[in-house]
């Protein structure tokens, strides 16, 4: 649905694996494109504000490639998402696949694509567990900063069998941002029956304790996941890790599913 790509797909020789385009062929400059849809090759199914996801969805459309107008138009992206379109978690760590493309390390980077998706897909298959999960830091001025629903945090909770618990809580918003601040007042109202609570060590350090936590704001003591001891923090380097989405995938399924394996990549549970 970026027209400024094309060129680029054409010139890679890649213009036969394009089903679908948001131009229309007397839009094209692209002289190639504007052949494919003479042809039927190529077939437009609407403008990027308003696809034809019937059309789409029809015809098994698993890839889209957006410009950042879609920014402007956040149902429709929440809706190509929906049909299938996307998968957050797993789509940020298939950059690995441009990467090796880039560097000419097709074959490594597909190799390790391919091993972190099959590692997660027998979590992907199981039922949601139906516990609620917040995922948050406490700032420095006192307010709380949460991920937005549908970030790929929240994405991850889903995949591995949980409920992101601010889902259907906060407003979308048409913004870039992941993250937002809410007042402790307001995330108490939203957060205190959450069945498990992630403590965002990345922004302003890991905790190393319950009671830390609790030093932070006293409205803590009354959250359920800290009566009943689940309570989790990341470390630091939880951001940067993007190979290991799948890792924390796993973390987060052992503490959903009560495992006794609590051999964590990312998480530390805190008492």
């Amino acid at each position: 649905v970026s027209s400024a790509v094309m060129d680029l797909v054409s010139k890679a020789g890649a213009l036969s694996h394009i089903s679908f385009t948001g131009t229309k062929e007397k839009d094209w400059y692209v002289q190639e494109a504007a052949d494919a849809m003479k042809a039927g090759a190529l077939i437009y199914a609407g403008k990027y504000s308003a696809p034809d996801y019937e059309l789409l969805l029809s015809n098994n459309c698993q890839f889209v490639i957006e410009n950042t107008m879609i920014t402007h138009n956040p149902e429709v992206k929440e809706k190509l998402e929906e049909l299938g379109s996307s998968d957050l978690p797993l789509g940020r760590l298939e950059w690995i696949r441009l990467f090796g493309v880039l560097f000419n390390q097709e074959q490594q980077a597909n190799k390790f694509f391919r091993e972190q998706a099959e590692r997660v897909q027998p979590i992907l298959e199981k039922e949601n567990t139906g516990l609620s999960v917040a995922f948050f830091a406490v700032s420095s001025d006192g307010t709380i900063t949460v991920r937005k629903p549908n970030d790929y945090v929240s994405s991850m909770i889903e995949l591995a069998g949980g409920n992101y618990s601010l889902n259907g809580y906060l407003p979308e918003e048409d913004s870039a941002l992941s993250t937002m601040k809410m007042q402790m007042e307001d995330f108490y109202v939203a957060e205190k029956d959450a069945d498990i609570l992630i403590y965002n060590g990345t922004i302003e350090g890991e905790l190393t304790s319950v009671d830390e936590l609790i030093a932070k704001n006293s409205l803590f003591a009354d959250f359920k996941a800290v009566k009943s001891g689940q309570v989790y923090t990341t470390g630091s380097n939880f951001y940067q890790q993007t190979s290991m989405t799948c890792d924390f995938i796993e973390d987060l399924n052992k503490v959903l599913i009560g495992s006794d394996d609590t051999d964590y990549h990312f998480l530390k549970h805190i008492q």
